[in-house]
């Protein structure tokens, strides 16, 4: 039982690893560098939330 569910944890990581891989180049070979460095984002959220003090 206990050698079925350690090969489980296994095969799950490794195929998180894949995925994770897997992702890193699609976004890569999808997003230019300086897009995905650009602070742009975190900009717009920071003019549109509205602190009070």
């Amino acid at each position: 039982m206990w050698h079925m569910l350690s090969n489980a944890a296994w095969v799950i990581g490794a195929a998180l690893i894949l995925w994770m891989l897997w992702d890193w180049w699609k976004t890569d070979t999808t997003h230019s560098e300086d897009m995905l460095t650009s602070s742009r984002e975190g900009e717009i959220e920071a003019v549109s939330e509205k602190h009070k003090i």
